[in-house]
């Protein structure tokens, strides 16, 4: 398992990617399966051995390629077939060099497939599987050698819950600051609603703080509490004492981690029909979705009516990292069985999708 050196696993606070992967991780390894995890820094939280390619994290260098390139290096150095069955990668650049290995490698997709990203996943070599996040995220770019879709899923024991709901919480917004993830609009819409708003956002990178000072802190005012670069444990709390969570996006969330945890401690999620959402949102039993933004401040009043019970069950059932992991060793038998291509390169695997 080859995570991106930047954070540990699991990360202390923010760290979508980092959190899957530490539940992918024990629950493979709860169901038997032999995983290493190759990663940065000398810490990890996981049940799986841990190989460290360089001593300490590489967070204050996010941004830079050369650290993520050193770090792969490094790793291709010391896995081989003798030793592993299947390498799945988590990095962002990871595939383009993959096709190399002796080892079969998958890899899963944390970001949406367009752009400069999609132009550097269109060059994968065929030796190497792409695993989506979600249909929303694939059907992007369906060119790709994608070879499944699996959810990301959450480790349910250890968060906390609500019995009832929180009819005098505020509202929740909880994300980083960018405009992708409509501050702004959460902002309005709790005005519009009557209703006090946290702003919970992570704002420690410069594009985050300029963003943050430029747009948002303008319009601020008593209704609005703000809290930075909140730990997980303080964004759990946040998300237990909501009434619910808006997530107002501006782009095709290719998934949305945050709308996992809002279910599993009972708290309900109000979103815009954007990217992942109706895939992991249930309408009128864990959230409602709106087609546009005026509808959000009707829908922030009406989500009181929401059984807490009813969203963390969803989660249970439809997210658990069990079922997570069941999708992956679907993924990794199907991939190292696939026949051999001319040139070297493994025909994709046709796996169904979950």
């Amino acid at each position: 398992m080859v995570v991106p050196p930047w954070l540990s696993v699991p990360p202390p606070g923010y760290g979508g990617v980092e959190q899957t992967v530490a539940g992918l991780v024990d629950a493979l390894v709860d169901r038997g399966q032999a995983v290493t995890v190759f990663g940065a820094g000398e810490h990890h939280g996981t049940g799986a051995s841990f190989v460290s390619t360089v001593p300490t994290l590489q967070y204050d260098r996010l941004g830079e390629s050369l650290p993520e390139l050193a770090h792969l290096a490094r790793v291709d150095d010391l896995i081989g077939p003798a030793d592993f069955d299947v390498v799945h990668d988590h990095t962002t650049i990871g595939p383009l060099l993959a096709g190399r290995r002796a080892v079969p490698t998958v890899a899963t997709v944390h970001g949406n497939p367009v752009g400069e990203y999609g132009t550097v996943l269109g060059y994968t070599d065929h030796g190497v599987g792409l695993v989506a996040i979600s249909h929303a995220q694939r059907r992007l770019n369906p060119r790709l050698p994608w070879v499944g879709t699996v959810h990301n899923a959450l480790d349910l024991p250890g968060i906390p819950h609500k019995s009832a709901p929180a009819a005098e919480g505020p509202v929740l917004w909880l994300a980083r600051f960018s405009p992708d993830k409509g501050p702004d609009i959460a902002i309005r819409a709790a005005r519009a609603a009557g209703l006090p708003l946290v702003l919970a956002g992570k704002c420690n990178e410069p594009a985050e703080r300029r963003y943050y000072h430029e747009v948002i802190r303008p319009l601020l005012d008593d209704d609005v509490t703000l809290v930075l670069d909140a730990d997980r444990r303080a964004a759990l709390r946040l998300l237990v004492e909501a009434r619910c969570l808006i997530m107002p996006i501006q782009w095709e969330e290719p998934f949305g981690m945050v709308m996992l945890e809002a279910m599993a401690t009972g708290t309900p999620v109000v979103a815009l029909h954007r990217g992942a959402v109706p895939e992991l949102v249930r309408p009128g039993v864990t959230g409602l979705v709106c087609e546009r933004a005026d509808e959000l401040p009707g829908a922030l009043r009406a989500a009181i009516d929401l059984d807490p019970a009813a969203c963390v069950a969803h989660v249970a059932e439809r997210f658990s990292t069990a079922r997570m992991a069941a999708g992956y060793e679907e993924v990794y038998r199907r991939f190292i069985t696939a026949p051999a291509v001319p040139g070297g390169a493994r025909e994709p695997a046709r796996v169904a999708v979950r």
